[in-house]
């Protein structure tokens, strides 16, 4: 008798070990009772990276994108000759957008400026073989890594001290003096025509104003002739636009007191402060780390959001096979691609619609709950959770936790011990 209660026991608890493990370590949530499912705080791990010769996957699926293409073919029959009505699309400025910009633009300086102190207090550590990247003392000892005789060393990363371009990156693309009458770079003016991070030219082109990469900024729409772009404009009045930030279109939106509202935010910015907070009392060290992650993170999230409310209205393109991202319209025709079947291409990109994930590298790591704890064995890599790079950074400088990266980062799963893998099933 008690041997067989002792079996129905054993088999409750492999029942419900199996459980707990499809409900926190499945690739796919499981509801549990009382729980929705479309939880919009609830992100689960990211995958592992594709392989080289696999496709990005589209955002907006195919069958949408060839009825868009069908709509847009039958209007170009119907009205061969019309003028474009919606920016950007006829060369203006979305005015809704131009303050976005602004706002995008310094958020990405704060969150950079952040990211130099920050990474002095709490250290980086980067794989020398491949793009991983590990916030702590110790690196992980998780085998993952794909770099080159990899197998060798049985997937084990070799680390080094990493800096700020390892914990966020700023993918570069070619600078478009007019978006919309010379929408492309050919393959002859690849050297000619300078490449900048792509988030600063998403902002250029939603109206903010650089003098090192000037633009060309419209006052009156241009016309669609069977699907080509006509710009009536006079010539003589494009050199007095070249500099011009703010067009008609956008004068009746934005305030006069536009541009003093961002000299007072800038003056009131936390980074602004000459004084290193590193260097200050250690009573005061602590606290002023706290808050400079806090800002940092602020920061990081503002500028998320902003970039996606530019990308509803501004086109990103990326390769479907390489990271190469394009600001425009469309793609340039520079044949740089070196992915899979770029042969096939004559070397030219696969351009498909591009996500935030391709436009800001978030760059995710795997959380540590202890600095100064052993290093994450590779045995209990299903227990650990993960989140940007920058988010973990803060989080680690003192930030609070996100709740929409609480799941991510699986803070309610109680890894076990070392020596207690064999025994959880």
């Amino acid at each position: 008798m008690q041997r067989r209660i002792a079996s129905e026991i054993c088999l409750l608890k492999r029942q419900h070990c199996r459980y707990n493990q499809n409900l926190y370590f499945g690739s796919e949530r499981i509801p549990v009772l009382g729980d929705e499912g479309d939880d919009p705080l609830y992100l689960d791990v990211p995958r592992l990276p594709r392989t080289k010769s696999e496709r990005k996957p589209y955002p907006t699926p195919m069958k949408l994108l060839i009825q868009r293409a069908k709509k847009d073919r039958e209007a170009r029959k119907a009205e061969p000759c019309r003028l474009l009505q919606d920016p950007p699309d006829n060369g203006l400025l979305v005015p809704e957008l131009v303050h976005v910009a602004h706002q995008v633009y310094w958020s990405r300086q704060s969150l950079l400026s952040g990211l130099s102190k920050l990474v002095q207090a709490v250290p980086v550590q980067r794989c020398r073989c491949c793009f991983e990247v590990h916030i702590g003392h110790v690196g992980h000892e998780i085998r993952t890594c794909t770099g080159p005789k990899s197998g060798f060393r049985s997937a084990t990363h070799v680390w080094r001290k990493g800096g700020v371009q390892d914990v966020i990156f700023f993918p570069k693309c070619f600078h478009l003096y007019d978006r919309v009458g010379k929408p492309r770079v050919g393959h002859d003016e690849k050297y000619s025509v300078p490449r900048i991070p792509a988030l600063v030219e998403l902002c250029i082109q939603a109206g903010l104003d650089l003098e090192k990469y000037p633009t060309r900024r419209r006052t009156k729409p241009v016309y669609s002739i069977e699907g080509r772009i006509v710009d009536f404009e006079l010539l003589t009045d494009k050199d007095g636009l070249e500099g011009n930030l703010y067009s008609q279109n956008v004068d009746s939106v934005v305030d006069s007191n536009f541009g003093t509202n961002i000299e007072e935010m800038m003056k009131k910015s936390f980074f602004e402060n000459p004084c290193n907070l590193l260097d200050q009392s250690n009573g005061d060290e602590g606290k002023n780390l706290r808050d400079l992650s806090i800002r940092t993170m602020d920061s990081w999230f503002e500028m998320m959001s902003g970039a996606k409310k530019m990308m509803e209205n501004y086109n990103v393109l990326t390769c479907g096979y390489c990271p190469e991202v394009q600001v425009g319209p469309k793609g340039h025709k520079v044949r740089m691609c070196k992915a899979s079947k770029h042969q096939s291409r004559n070397g030219l990109h696969a351009w498909q619609e591009a996500t935030i994930d391709d436009l800001v590298g978030p760059n995710y790591v795997w959380h540590v709950r202890d600095l100064n704890g052993p290093a994450l064995n590779n045995n209990l890599k299903r227990y650990y959770g993960k989140a940007p790079a920058v988010v973990e950074l803060c989080v680690q400088a003192g930030a609070p936790v996100p709740d929409q990266y609480r799941s991510m980062m699986r803070l309610d799963v109680i890894p076990p011990e070392r020596d207690e893998v064999d025994l959880v099933a």
